[in-house]
């Protein structure tokens, strides 16, 4: 069985693309696992919010499968998977559902501002193929799109509904 080449493989995928994807995929499973954390702490007896416990384990597992597209676009353009320990969340009490939301509020806005700097990469790159793999996967996404009176919750937050 012969191998291809690592030139062939990645022809057209520029080093630089590769980094930004990686980085992509850490910052997508360290955004699941800070949800994570928090849909267990809302799951505890004594805190015993579950609606806030079942919409963070969704975003948990949303994040999860953004890193799995990733990471399979990383092995089919030929790049090199490299996963960083996950940092703990900083946070393992969230206190109230506010707090929560607010530390939510401000993964998303990280984790949606980097596929713009990606996508911004792609086009200096002149990769069509990873253009075309970010505004399909990435930019379409919906944040807080799925939590009931999520505009109210953002407005008491401080945040202008154009943000969402």
């Amino acid at each position: 069985m012969t191998t291809a080449s690592t030139w062939q493989v990645r022809q057209n995928y520029h080093q630089d693309s590769e980094a930004a994807i990686n980085r992509q995929i850490n910052l997508e499973l360290y955004t699941s696992y800070v949800y994570l954390s928090m849909s267990y702490y809302f799951d505890l007896d004594d805190v015993a919010l579950k609606n806030f416990a079942k919409y963070f384990l969704h975003q948990s597992q949303e994040e999860r499968e953004h890193a799995e597209k990733l990471l399979k676009l990383q092995n089919q353009r030929g790049g090199r998977i490299l996963l960083q320990d996950i940092k703990k969340p900083d946070c393992h009490d969230w206190e109230s559902g506010l707090n929560a939301m607010e530390c939510a509020l401000h993964l998303e806005k990280n984790v949606n501002q980097s596929p713009l700097e990606l996508h911004k990469l792609a086009t200096d790159k002149n990769d069509p193929h990873l253009c075309d793999f970010i505004e399909t996967h990435c930019l379409n996404e919906q944040p807080w799109g799925d939590f009931p009176g999520h505009q109210g919750s953002a407005c008491m937050l401080g945040f202008p509904l154009p943000f969402l």
